[in-house]
C-alpha cells in the first residue's frame, strides 16, 4: 500500500502541488499554475484546492508539508502575511487543511522549507549548517544549523532581505532605505533601470532595454534586465552588477556571524548568468573575513526546492 506524501507550494506568483509515494525521488504526479494578477487569499486557496483534487484523485494521503512565501508562525501554522497576495492576513492554513482533508499538516516560510528540500534532497546533502537563500520575487533566507532547521526566536531568522547595505540607498517596501531585497531582487533590479531611463531619457546606454520593451518601461521585468545585459545593453549590466554586490554584502556579512559550512542560492535572479555570479562571489568574499571559509553554490533543485522542503517536512524529515 502506498502512503503518500502531499506537499504545497504557495509563491509569490504560482502554486504548485505535488505527490510523492515515501521514500520516492520522483513524483507521482506534480501540477503547478500561476497566481492571478488580481487574486487574493481565497482566490489561491480555490486553485490549490483544485490542485490538490487532482493529484489525490480520491486517495488520501498520511501527511501534508506546506512551503508559503510569506511569514508563518511555524508552531501553529498561520499565516501572518503574504507581501504579494492580499487576505492572507493571519489565516490558520494549517487548521483549514486539516479540517478539510483529515490529516497532519506542518506550514513553514518557503525560505526555511527550501533549505529544508536542499539539506534532504539537493546541494545541502552532507552538510548539517548551510543557509539557503532564494532571490526571486523577493530575498529570503533559511537556516540548518546543527542538522536541524533554525527558525529565531519569533519564526523570523533568515531575513537577509533587509540586511541594509547601501543606508543612503533606494526605499525598500519595508520602510527601510538600500536593504538587499531593494537592490538585488528581480522586481527592483527593473523598478530601478525604469527609473534611470524615466529619468535619463537622454541616455543611450539602456537602448537594447528600451527595444525589449518597445518603449513602455512599465513592461520591465528581473528576466529582461538579464537578456539585455547578456546582449550588451550597459544600463543592464549595471543594475544587474549592483543586484549581485548588494547580495555579496549580505552574504559576507552573515558569513562573519554564523559561519555556516556552505550557502545555497536559488530563485529566478540566480539564472542571470555568469557576470552575477562572479560579483556575487568577489564581493562576498572581500566582505568576509580572510579567515572565514566561503562556499556559494548555486541550488540544486531550482524552483522545487520549496516543493521538496515541504515533503521533507510533513515527514519530518
Amino acid at each position: 500500500m502506498m502512503k503518500l506524501t502531499l506537499a504545497l507550494d504557495f509563491g509569490g506568483t504560482k502554486l504548485a502541488a505535488g505527490l510523492v509515494n515515501a521514500d520516492s525521488r520522483e513524483w507521482l504526479r506534480y501540477e503547478r499554475r500561476f497566481s492571478p494578477i488580481n487574486g487574493d487569499a481565497n482566490t489561491d486557496l480555490a486553485i490549490m484546492r483544485s490542485l490538490i483534487h487532482s493529484l489525490l484523485q480520491g486517495a488520501t494521503p498520511v501527511a501534508i508539508g506546506v512551503s508559503f512565501g510569506g511569514p508563518v508562525d511555524a508552531t501553529t501554522g498561520t499565516v501572518r502575511l503574504s507581501h504579494h497576495v492580499p487576505g492572507w492576513e493571519n489565516i490558520p492554513l494549517k487548521s483549514l487543511l486539516e479540517k478539510e482533508f483529515g490529516v497532519t499538516t506542518s506550514v513553514d516560510n518557503d525560505a526555511n522549507v527550501a533549505a529544508l528540500g536542499e539539506q534532504h534532497f539537493g546541494a545541502g546533502q552532507g552538510y548539517d549548517s548551510l543557509f539557503y537563500i532564494t532571490i526571486s520575487t523577493g530575498v529570503g533566507g533559511g537556516w540548518i544549523l546543527n542538522g536541524k532547521p533554525w527558525r529565531g526566536a519569533v519564526g523570523m531568522a533568515g531575513e537577509i532581505g533587509h540586511i541594509v547595505v547601501e543606508p543612503a540607498g533606494p526605499m525598500c517596501l519595508c520602510g527601510k532605505r538600500g536593504c538587499v531585497e531593494r537592490l538585488a531582487s528581480g522586481p527592483y533590479m527593473a523598478q530601478n533601470a525604469k527609473d534611470i531611463l524615466e529619468n535619463q531619457p537622454e541616455r543611450e546606454d539602456g537602448q537594447i532595454l528600451r527595444n525589449l520593451v518597445g518603449n513602455n518601461l512599465n513592461l520591465l521585468t528581473g528576466q529582461l534586465i538579464s537578456e539585455a545585459a547578456i546582449k550588451g545593453d550597459h544600463l543592464a549590466q549595471a543594475v544587474l552588477q549592483k543586484s549581485a554586490w548588494a547580495l555579496g554584502v549580505g552574504i559576507g556579512n552573515v558569513a562573519n556571524l554564523i559561519n555556516p559550512q556552505r550557502f545555497i542560492l536559488g530563485g529566478s535572479v540566480t539564472k542571470a548568468g555568469e557576470t552575477w555570479w562572479t560579483v556575487l562571489q568577489e564581493t562576498a568574499r572581500f566582505t568576509a573575513l580572510p579567515e572565514v571559509p566561503l562556499e556559494i553554490v548555486p541550488a540544486a533543485l531550482a524552483d522545487d526546492a520549496p516543493l521538496w522542503g515541504a515533503v521533507a517536512l510533513a515527514q519530518n524529515l
